[in-house]
């Protein structure tokens, strides 16, 4: 039986309720979906504090309410794009159709024959990793923006006070 697989990337910095929608539309759509990590080698930054594995942790421990079969797979820059989709396929399992709205990965992906869907977006003004990363440097609330799952992962990783103390080596430098 042929799966009907979708692909999904995203950094995830942090996995939040506007990605968590958007896999659960897709999720309506196929059987299984690959969710890739991106820019995985990224970490310790103001804009890239959690580490793919802990990304993976969020991203897997959200999606275990879903009842759809997926994979999330961490995915290095390749900084080349005229190679970046040979790069994803061979860390993921074949997929048929890409779900993105970002115009370089569209392009990439079409051109590589692969079909592209549009994303949905929700809430983007709210739902965003930057607008949940300056709510944890300034205490303001950032849990009811991200699944309970994610909550439990920052906590337990003390990723505000990760954030907070690159926040001053950045301010220093």
């Amino acid at each position: 039986m042929n799966r009907n697989r979708a692909f999904y990337i995203g950094r995830f910095q942090p996995y939040h309720l506007g990605h968590h929608a958007v896999i659960q539309k897709i999720a309506k759509e196929v059987d299984e979906i690959v969710i890739g990590i991106g820019s995985a080698q990224k970490s310790h930054t103001l804009e890239d504090p959690f580490t793919a594995g802990e990304r993976v942790m969020m991203v897997s421990r959200s999606l275990e309410e879903l009842d759809i079969t997926y994979y999330v797979i961490p995915i290095m820059d390749v900084h080349r794009h005229a190679i970046w989709v040979s790069h994803v396929r061979s860390l993921t399992p074949p997929f048929n159709v890409a779900y993105s709205n970002n115009p370089l990965v569209i392009d990439l992906f079409s051109e590589a024959g692969i079909k592209v869907k549009k994303s949905p977006l929700f809430q983007r003004d709210v739902y965003s990793g930057t607008e949940i990363r300056r709510r944890m440097l300034n205490d303001k609330k950032w849990q009811d923006l991200v699944p309970k799952a994610v909550v439990k992962v920052i906590k337990e990783i003390d990723g505000v006070q990760r954030l907070k103390k690159l926040s001053k080596i950045d301010s220093q430098g």
